[in-house]
């Protein structure tokens, strides 16, 4: 066996390639699934109330305000998908300026701006770092019908508080339930792309599948957000060429720069050592290389910082660091309506308000994680099934999900505690 040189991945020979010229495949444009159009013309795949916190305080009461919305309570309202409640541990002990502080806030406002969110209320205690007025002031949210603060320190504590809130969602109820599915080109997806627990078979089967199915989401006119920055970092160069465009390829550098110097002195640092993944990854070059297959081979139009919302259709780069639960929550602030999740080893995730979809590696993990996976990639792996193939069986399942089907994280009712807005300079 001849070993890679310092740098050089093992993994690159033997990558399948999902390239394809234009005739290759049918156009994608009349693809359609069944959305929720908002007032702004962005297209939501649920609908959803989200009770919201400014800071941990709050956390209790929005859990209690959102549990007590059950399916039975609900059965009234049929195109309502949920009240889900967006707590998180941040907010106070925090600087009240700087970017830690404008990360949450926009973190936040974002989620409650992604088309998946219909309705929220805004829980405070009311001494929080994160004061809930300024965080309105700042974010240019403004009270109303469909949106609702609640200060508990005003109204009285907890028991009042949660009464609020649920007459809050009651109130919204009906002119939630009045928006309706109606269909839509998938040009409205907006996909995140994450992976948890890979193994070293993702890269042959599940991480090429989903790049592959980024292509045609892509050629219908939607947008994938490719994360994990720090991951990326590995890869400057080959991820500097899929730059649409100079500026972004600008954007890119940056980025990558940043993560360098944020980590320096860390023990949090870009490289992964050899042995150190029990899914079989022998370096960070083979983690970055089966990472970036993700991505397709379609141009990078944008590089967003942290929870920015997206600017661009096609594929676009949010920065965040390579961890699912914070670059999920932020990919949804940033936009995503979908999230497309690949391992090996099988996870667990599922991010908070809009659906998870989790393609895992092989068979034999799928099986194991029946429960926890929606799409089983392993056919790629013994030749039964090649690679275009299965991405348009996801692309068609991702339509699907879009148009209300369950993912499994949905029906086990995973993501109340998946909300994690990133806490830059502690976590990498």
């Amino acid at each position: 066996m001849n070993t890679p040189s310092p740098g050089e991945s093992r993994l690159a020979p033997n990558v399948p390639r999902a390239s394809r010229h234009a005739n290759d495949v049918p156009q994608q444009a009349h693809l359609e699934f069944q959305g929720y159009v908002r007032p702004d013309g962005r297209v939501g795949t649920r609908n959803h109330i989200g009770i919201f916190v400014v800071g941990n305080c709050g956390a209790t009461t929005a859990r209690m305000v959102a549990d007590h919305f059950t399916s039975k309570r609900l059965a009234s309202y049929g195109n309502v998908d949920g009240v889900v409640p967006f707590v998180h541990e941040l907010g106070c002990g925090m600087e009240m300026t700087g970017e830690p502080m404008n990360l949450l806030r926009r973190t936040i406002a974002g989620t409650i701006r992604n088309p998946n969110i219909v309705g929220a209320v805004v829980i405070a205690l009311g001494c929080e770092r994160n004061n809930i007025r300024g965080f309105f002031e700042q974010e240019k949210l403004v009270a109303g019908p469909m949106l609702h603060m609640i200060v508990m320190q005003e109204i009285g504590g907890t028991a009042n508080a949660v009464a609020a809130g649920i007459a809050a969602v009651e109130e919204m109820l009906p002119m939630a339930d009045a928006c309706q599915r109606e269909p839509v080109p998938a040009r409205h997806l907006v996909v995140g792309l994450q992976s948890a627990a890979v193994d070293d078979l993702a890269a042959r089967s599940a991480n090429p599948v989903l790049g592959a199915a980024v292509d045609l989401l892509v050629e219908a006119g939607g947008t994938a957000i490719l994360s994990e920055t720090s991951d990326l970092a590995a890869l400057q160069e080959q991820v500097a060429r899929r730059a649409a465009s100079a500026q972004v390829g600008g954007r890119i550098a940056q980025r990558i720069h940043w993560w360098k110097t944020y980590t320096h002195g860390r023990d949090t640092q870009l490289t992964r050592t050899s042995g150190s993944n029990p899914g079989g990854m022998a370096s960070s070059a083979d983690n970055a290389i089966s990472g970036f297959l993700r991505a397709g081979s379609s141009p990078i139009q944008a590089v967003l910082e942290y929870a920015h919302p997206v600017n661009a259709n096609g594929l676009v780069l949010m920065d965040a660091p390579a961890y699912a639960a914070v670059s999920a929550t932020g990919q949804v602030a940033s936009g995503a309506n979908l999230v497309a999740l690949t391992t090996g080893l099988g996870s667990t995730f599922g991010a908070a308000g809009v659906p998870t979809v989790k393609l895992v590696s092989n068979s034999a993990a799928f099986a194991r994680m029946e429960d926890d996976s929606d799409i089983d990639c392993g056919p790629v792996l013994d030749g039964s099934t090649g690679v275009l193939e299965m991405a348009q069986v996801v692309l068609q399942r991702w339509l699907e999900y879009a148009s209300g089907e369950l993912t499994k994280s949905e029906e086990l009712g995973v993501g109340d505690n998946e909300y994690v807005p990133w806490p830059i300079g502690v976590l990498a």
